[in-house]
């Protein structure tokens, strides 16, 4: 676990969002960073016991909520760089679509991994991977496609964080 702080904990540390808010004490808490070189957002997630779907296979809702939270915030950090702000927009999924390849072992930890592939002013499309232990390697598990948007003034997520 790095003890620097996570995209989340820096730009949102009061959020109590269930698969990203720092403050819920209850959820996901994934920490997601910006990995150098190659511009992707980066996760590490050790699923728990309460997570599964059955023995030793992480729950597919589970696997759903960490790529949306970790999707958006690929999406709020390309915006926010995109602007020239300082801050990243407060961003909610418009629209998500997961595929899960194959079962997810609850073995070890799971990587996620996000991108911008496409993006306007005010939205970004963002393609994402979840890829855990799977025999002598790891495999991508699961994948998504989604589009995130920045809200404005009036919707319930404007001051989210």
């Amino acid at each position: 676990m790095s003890i620097l702080p996570s995209v989340q904990e820096r730009y949102a540390p009061h959020n109590a969002c269930f698969g990203c808010g720092p403050a819920n004490e209850r959820g996901l808490r994934i920490r997601s960073f910006i990995e150098p070189g190659t511009g992707d957002l980066v996760a590490s997630f050790t699923p728990e016991e309460h997570h599964q779907a059955f023995p030793g296979v992480l729950n597919g809702g589970i696997c759903g909520a960490l790529l949306d939270c970790h999707s958006n915030w690929c999406a709020a950090l390309h915006l926010m760089t995109r602007q020239g702000a300082e801050t990243p927009p407060c961003t909610v999924t418009a629209d998500f679509h997961v595929a899960l390849k194959r079962p997810t072992p609850m073995s070890g930890p799971i990587t996620l991994r996000a991108r911008v592939v496409e993006s306007t002013d005010d939205r970004a499309v963002v393609e994402a991977t979840l890829s855990a232990p799977v025999g002598d390697g790891t495999k991508v598990t699961a994948t998504c496609r989604g589009t995130f948007v920045a809200v404005r003034e009036g919707h319930p997520a404007f001051h989210r964080w």
